[in-house]
């Protein structure tokens, strides 16, 4: 008996297509626009100095765009909700599929704990007397909620929550770009013109080596940006959704980073940055803007809940995707009749708890072990979206496709992906010549062929026991009929 529309979705675990071209676009600049910018820039300053850090969020934004544009290619002819989990597996083959997926999402699923604490956190700055987890758990409910709707509701609360991001910024570059040239005084104090970036050591003060050190930073500011890829599953019409994406994206990206950052430097010297407080406040409050730490607080708290919205949704997704594929269990691709995997979707919240709790009764094990496995993710996701675009463009000019034909090919092949791979390469290295950095380089790494065993020894043979079981029921069936 064939059923309803409704409850054969719900049976295949159809997801539905109701973004946006504008929602994708934003809910990539969500992605990337985080507390990694609001927070983690003057640390990033006061160790490479000013000719460091521009060089490495030059470099860094270099390998987004190069990873960005692989990902477009591969996106706009499969826009799946896997995105690159579910590339790797039919491009490189299923472990790969089945390694990178497990992986990106426990690094994405530790994160959320974590978020959740310090949204948390944030709020006691407005309400001291409060106790953390009280917000925590409200928040926590929220974007549960928002989630379990439509992915639209996702969509559209991060549309909102990015715009705000964006605002902030812009206005952060314009306010400080006339405090640099006198426009607007800064608490009494001259206009400082470029004169930051030569003085106190120099444009490179802490050497070129320093932005090895840097780009660890700056490339994890942007991990985030595969949500795109993620989202394209659920985007109407991403054959064009997705080229316009990426041609504009990247570039909106690092003005943004960069802008901020050279308005940063030019305003506070280097050596100065404040390593206590986001650079952002103390910019703003001796520009004069009333309630500057309550503004840049309100923005870091969004900054938060985007980043955990975000984290919630791709988590989710790829959950669903490892399911589809019999790599996770099945209940995880189920959807309802809105197209939500709500199981995946309470799995993910619930891992985020447990990670967060693992930070106070398991830190030393359990949570290091998160951590680092977080850390290295994101860098080997970013080489397998490379290596699933070689391996694409490769089969496609073997069948005889052409490049004009493609929705988006990305440029230079195949320079770009081997560039990406090379360049991550690179990051790990220097991982490993940073004593800070070279236990989660090795744990983190060390995970990757336990999960190719894991799919060797249990994930295929049971696909090829699937496999055979239909042919022996039909031969069963044969017989039956037959008498």
């Amino acid at each position: 008996m064939a059923g309803s529309p409704a409850s054969e979705e719900h049976e295949t675990g159809t997801l539905k297509r109701v973004m946006k071209s504008r929602h994708l676009f934003m809910i990539t600049l969500a992605g990337v626009i985080g507390t990694g910018l609001f927070l983690g820039t003057g640390d990033v300053i006061s160790q490479a100095g000013p000719g460091g850090t521009i060089t490495a969020y030059v470099v860094g934004g270099l390998l987004l765009y190069l990873t960005m544009v692989c990902l477009g290619e591969v996106s706009a002819v499969m826009p799946v909700s896997g995105s690159f989990q579910a590339h790797a597996t039919k491009l490189i083959g299923p472990g790969t599929g089945f390694t990178i997926g497990w992986i990106y999402w426990i690094s994405w699923a530790s994160f959320i704990g974590l978020e959740f604490l310090s949204a948390g956190i944030v709020m006691r700055y407005w309400f001291p007397d409060s106790p953390t987890w009280m917000w925590s758990a409200l928040f926590i409910a929220i974007l549960f909620l928002i989630n379990c709707f439509t992915a639209r509701s996702f969509a559209e609360t991060e549309y909102l929550l990015a715009g705000i991001k964006v605002l902030a910024v812009g206005l952060f570059i314009v306010l400080g770009g006339l405090a640099v040239f006198g426009v607007i005084s800064m608490d009494g104090h001259e206009a400082p013109g470029l004169s930051n970036f030569t003085e106190q050591g120099g444009f490179f003060p802490a050497g070129f080596g320093a932005v090895f050190a840097a780009m660890m930073t700056v490339v994890y500011t942007f991990m985030g940006s595969e949500v795109m890829g993620v989202a394209a599953g659920e985007t109407e019409e991403p054959r064009k959704a997705i080229p316009r994406a990426v041609r504009t994206i990247v570039f909106r990206l690092v003005f943004l980073y960069l802008g901020a950052i050279v308005v940063l430097i030019a305003l506070i010297p280097w050596n100065e940055v404040g390593l206590d407080e986001s650079p952002f406040v103390t910019v703003f409050d001796e520009i004069g803007i009333p309630y500057a730490a309550s503004l840049m607080n309100f923005v870091v708290l969004i900054a938060i809940l985007s980043v955990g919205n975000t984290g919630l949704y791709m988590c989710t997704r790829i959950l669903w995707s490892l399911a589809q594929e019999r790599s996770a269990p099945q209940a995880f691709g189920r959807t309802t009749e809105r197209g939500i995997p709500i199981m995946a979707l309470v799995f993910t919240m619930v891992f985020g708890l447990l990670s967060l709790l693992s930070s106070v009764v398991a830190s030393d094990t359990l949570f290091v072990f998160l951590m680092s496995v977080s850390g290295v993710g994101g860098a080997l996701s970013w080489m397998t979206i490379a290596w699933s675009q070689y391996r694409f463009r490769k089969q496609y000019l073997a069948d005889g496709g052409d490049v004009a034909d493609l929705p988006y090919a990305a440029p230079l092949f195949p320079i770009t992906p081997i560039l990406v791979v090379l360049m991550n390469t690179a990051v790990f290295a220097s991982m490993a010549f940073d004593s800070t950095q070279r236990l989660s380089l090795a744990i983190g790494l060390a995970v990757v062929p336990v999960c190719y065993a894991v799919h060797h020894l249990w994930v295929k043979p049971r696909a090829v026991a699937r496999a055979e079981v239909p042919q022996h029921d039909n031969a069963v069936a044969g017989s039956v009929g037959g008498k």
